[in-house]
């Protein structure tokens, strides 16, 4: 795909070959988004596991420290007093089947969906729509759930999903081009904290193969996989020894 001007300039600033320590990504990640609008930036991590296998695939979710910069719009499947609880969390969109019937119409415009146990026999029947889509909800990441409240306080919050795609990548917002260079970099250490958290037993070699960023219109920027404590010992043995003080 032929890219433009744009890109073309922004792309030289970025040394392809090199992985980046988190800080600098981050601060390469803020000089090369330029365009007009307020760009999402994605963090893209390959691993070393076989999603063949159910057990080496990953799929959870964790709140990130500063949200994702960006109001989520949730869909809630109850009825009665849990639909009532829904509407009074802030959920945008609630209802039953004359919920569902408008996703068989092809109506998806909300980012998280968020069901009563009770109400998945209708929800089960939405699957071909909501599942290319990373919409549907399950009990392992909590949006199959009683307590809708909470649930859609923590979408509302800034709670994201995560999970492996068929090449063994996790593809995640972590805010925008806009964020302070320090939120981008939390927001950064609690994915891949996370991701290494999770790691499955079965994972065999290097489990995080490669970590890059980028922003929607930008270039793809590697990072360094040293961990938020490996920099933090670094900084640390890299500070000066206080002077003594002297009478």
């Amino acid at each position: 795909m032929a890219h433009g001007k744009r890109y073309r300039q922004q792309y030289q600033k970025v040394q392809r070959d090199h992985a980046y320590p988190p800080v600098e990504a981050v601060g390469l990640i803020k000089e090369t988004a330029s365009t007009k609008f307020d760009e999402s930036v994605e963090v893209h991590v390959l691993l070393g596991v076989n999603v063949r296998h159910a057990d080496e695939q990953l799929r959870g979710t964790l709140a990130l420290p500063h949200g994702l910069g960006k109001d989520v719009t949730v869909a809630v499947f109850a009825q009665g007093q849990q639909a009532r609880d829904a509407e009074a969390a802030g959920a945008d969109f609630v209802g039953g089947q004359d919920l569902a019937e408008k996703v068989q119409g092809g109506w998806t415009d909300f980012d998280v969906a968020i069901a009563t146990p009770d109400m998945m026999p209708v929800v089960g029947q939405l699957g071909r729509i909501l599942g290319p889509q990373g919409k549907m909800p399950n009990p392992k990441v909590g949006t199959v759930t009683e307590d809708v409240e909470k649930a859609v306080s923590d979408s509302k919050s800034g709670k994201v999903e995560y999970r492996t795609d068929r090449q063994a990548i996790v593809h995640l917002a972590i805010g925008k081009a806009s964020f302070e260079p320090q939120k981008l970099l939390d927001n950064y250490d609690a994915v891949i904290e996370e991701i290494v958290r999770a790691k499955p037993s079965g994972s065999k070699g290097k489990y995080l193969r490669s970590v890059t960023l980028a922003t929607t219109m930008g270039p793809g920027i590697r990072v360094d996989t040293a961990s938020k404590a490996d920099r933090d010992a670094v900084a640390t043995a890299a500070e000066p020894e206080p002077e003594p003080v002297t009478a």
